[in-house]
C-alpha cells in the first residue's frame, strides 16, 4: 500500500503542479474535473505499477512461509538475491535443527546409562545382605558413575558457555611439560582398563591459563583413550600440545566435527561409534586453544602404498609416530 501512494504522490504531484500553473486560463469547473481526473489516472499508475513491481516479492514472501523455495526466471536480480540468501538461511537452520535433535537424543542415552547403572546399584546396596567387601565395591563403582554424570554436565556447560561468549583466560608463565604430566596421571586409570600404552615426550613453556588449557588437553586425551588401538602419545613441542594415538582417525572434517551439537554416531573405517560427547570435547579444545591466539589442527597421513617398496634399514627402525595426530596449537612456545 505504501510503495503505491509513492507512485501515486510522484505520477500526481507534477500533474497537479501542472494544473494550477494553468489555472488562471481555464475555468473552474474544469480545473476541478481535470485534478479528479488526474488523480483517478495516477492512483490506477500507482496501483498497477506497485502490482507489478512487487509480484516478485509477494511470491517470495509466500514461499518462505511454506518453507519451499522455487526459482523464477522473471525474477529481478535482487530478488534472486534474496532468494539465495532466504534458501542458505532455512539449510543452515534445519542443519541446526538435525544437529540439536541428534545431539539431545544421545544426550539422553548418555545420562541414561550412568543413571540406570547408579539405580541397580542402589537396589543392591539398600535390599541385598551384602558383606563389608563387596559394599565398598559397590560405593566406588557409584561414585565413578556419578563422576561420568558430573562430567558430562560440565561439558554441557562449557559448550553452552563457550558458543555463545569468548572464552576468558588468564594467562602466565607454565611449565607445559608438568601440565601434560598432570593430565596423564588423571586418565592412567582409563589407559590400563583398556591395555593401552601411555606416555609423553617433550619439554616447553608458554603463556598460558594453566586450568583452562588443562581442560583442553583433557578432553583430547579422553577421545584418544575412548578410540586408540594400543597407544596413545602426549608431545610438548614448538608449535603447542600434541595427542596423538593409533585409532582409526576421524570420520569427517574438524571443522564439521568440532561443534558443540554434533554428537550423533559416526563411521570410522567401517566400525561404528556413538560419538557421545565427543563433539563437545573437541568443539571445548578449539575454542580454549583459540582464546589463546592458536588452533586446533588434526592431521593423518594417508596408508602408505602397498605397491611401493617399504623401507630398508641397516639400524634398528625407530618407533612410528602414531597417526592420529590433534594439536593445540600455541603462540610464543619456549624450551
Amino acid at each position: 500500500m505504501q510503495f503505491a501512494l509513492i507512485i501515486f504522490l510522484l505520477a500526481f504531484l507534477p500533474n497537479l503542479v501542472l494544473v494550477f500553473a494553468a489555472a488562471p486560463s481555464l475555468p473552474r469547473a474544469a480545473l476541478a474535473g481535470w485534478t479528479v481526473l488526474v488523480g483517478v489516472l495516477c492512483s490506477l499508475v500507482g496501483y498497477v505499477l506497485s502490482g507489478v513491481l512487487l509480484r516478485p516479492l509477494s511470491r517470495l514472501q509466500e514461499q518462505v512461509e511454506k518453507g519451499h523455495l522455487s526459482p523464477h526466471t522473471d525474477d529481478p536480480a535482487e530478488v534472486r538475491a534474496l532468494r539465495a540468501a532466504f534458501a542458505d538461511l532455512l539449510a543452515r537452520l534445519g542443519t541446526e535443527q538435525t544437529r540439536r535433535n541428534a545431539f539431545m537424543a544421545t544426550l539422553v542415552h548418555d545420562l541414561k546409562t550412568p543413571l540406570v547403572a547408579t539405580g541397580h546399584l542402589t537396589r543392591a546396596l539398600t535390599t541385598l545382605p551384602l558383606p563389608e567387601p563387596e559394599r565398598r565395591e559397590i560405593g566406588a563403582q557409584m561414585q565413578a558413575e556419578t563422576a561420568r554424570l558430573l562430567a558430562l554436565v560440565q561439558q554441557m556447560a562449557d559448550a553452552h558457555r563457550f558458543e555463545r561468549a569468548d572464552v576468558s583466560i588468564q594467562p602466565s608463565p607454565t611449565d607445559l611439560r608438568a601440565l601434560v604430566d598432570d593430565v596423564v596421571r588423571r586418565v592412567q586409570p582409563q589407559a590400563q582398563a583398556r591395555g593401552l600404552d601411555l606416555r609423553v615426550e617433550g619439554h616447553g613453556h608458554a603463556p598460558v591459563d594453566a586450568p583452562v588449557l588443562e581442560r583442553a588437553v583433557v578432553n583430547l586425551t579422553e577421545n584418544a583413550l575412548r578410540y586408540a588401538a594400543s597407544a596413545v602419545e602426549l608431545q610438548v613441542t614448538p608449535q603447542g600440545v600434541v595427542v596423538a594415538d593409533d585409532g582409526p582417525g576421524l570420520g569427517g572434517s574438524l571443522a564439521q566435527l568440532a561443534q558443540p551439537f554434533t554428537s550423533q554416531p559416526t563411521t570410522i573405517a567401517g566400525q561404528q561409534y556413538t560419538a557421545g560427547t565427543a563433539g563437545l570435547g573437541l568443539f571445548i579444545a578449539r575454542r580454549i586453544a583459540e582464546a589463546h591466539g592458536g588452533g586446533l589442527c588434526y592431521s593423518r597421513p594417508p596408508p602408505p602404498d602397498p605397491a611401493l617398496p617399504g623401507p630398508s634399514f641397516t639400524s634398528p627402525p625407530e618407533p612410528v609416530p602414531l597417526p592420529t595426530r590433534f594439536t593445540l596449537v600455541l603462540p610464543e612456545v619456549h624450551p
